[in-house]
C-alpha cells in the first residue's frame, strides 16, 4: 500500500526567534508562533505521530485537535550539548563551535549527539512510525516533529536524493512525501510531493 506522510515542523519557539541551537530544552511555542498556526490548514491525515517535545505537542494539538497523537521519543530533536541554548553570536570565537563549523556539521556536538547517532536514532523512530501506519492500513499519516528530525529522515530516504542540509524547512511548514513502492520494509524510498 503506498502511503502519504505529512512531515510537519513544530511551530515557531522564543529560541527558533533568537536563532538559539534549542534541541532538549522543553521549550513551548511563543505566542507568535502558536498564533500563526492557527491560521493553517493542516493536510489531511487519519494518523497522527509527535515528538514528544512540548513544542510538537502543541503544535499537533493546533493542527489537528481531532487526532490523538502517538508520541515517538526518537524523532525529538537533536542533543546540542554545549551549544544548547546558545546562538552563533554567542559561540563565535568558541573553538570547539569553529571545529563543528568546519566539519560541515559531521563532528559531534561537545557533550551531546553525533549527527550519524541522530540520524540513526530519527530513523529508527520513523521506521517504527512507518510499521504503525502499515499495521493500520493508514493512507494519509502526519508526522510533527524538528527540523533536524525532518533533515534527518529526508536525507536517509528520499527519492530523488538530497543531502542533510538540503531539507530544511521553515517553522510550521511541511513536506508531503508518499512511498514509492507497495512494500517499504527497512527503505522506504520517499518521493517528495510538496
Amino acid at each position: 500500500m503506498k502511503v502519504q506522510i505529512h512531515l510537519i515542523r513544530h511551530g515557531r519557539t522564543a529560541g527558533n526567534g533568537e536563532h538559539r541551537y534549542v534541541g532538549r530544552t522543553d521549550e513551548p511555542l511563543c505566542a507568535e508562533g502558536a498564533e500563526a498556526l492557527a491560521d493553517v490548514k493542516a493536510p489531511e491525515a487519519e494518523l497522527l505521530f509527535v515528538s514528544p517535545m512540548r513544542r510538537c505537542v502543541e503544535t499537533a494539538r493546533i493542527l489537528y485537535p481531532q487526532l490523538e497523537a502517538v508520541s515517538v521519543p526518537e524523532l525529538s530533536e537533536c542533543d546540542f550539548g554545549a551549544f544548547e541554548g546558545k546562538n552563533w553570536q554567542e559561540l563565535s570565537g568558541d573553538p570547539d563551535y569553529q571545529r563543528w563549523i568546519d566539519s560541515n556539521g559531521t563532528l559531534p556536538f561537545p557533550g551531546g549527539e553525533s549527527r550519524d547517532g541522530f540520524c540513526g536514532r530519527c530513523c529508527a523512530g520513523f521506521l517504527r512510525v512507518m510499521e504503525r501506519i502499515r499495521a493500520a492500513g493508514c493512507r494519509k499519516a502526519a508526522v510533527v516533529a524538528h527540523g533536524g528530525t525532518i533533515m534527518a529522515v529526508m536525507d536517509a530516504w528520499s527519492e530523488p536524493h538530497r543531502d542533510y542540509y538540503g531539507w530544511q524547512i521553515g517553522n510550521g511548514e511541511w513536506i508531503t512525501v508518499r512511498t514509492q513502492t507497495e512494500e517499504w520494509g527497512a527503505d522506504p524510498k520517499l518521493i517528495p510531493i510538496r
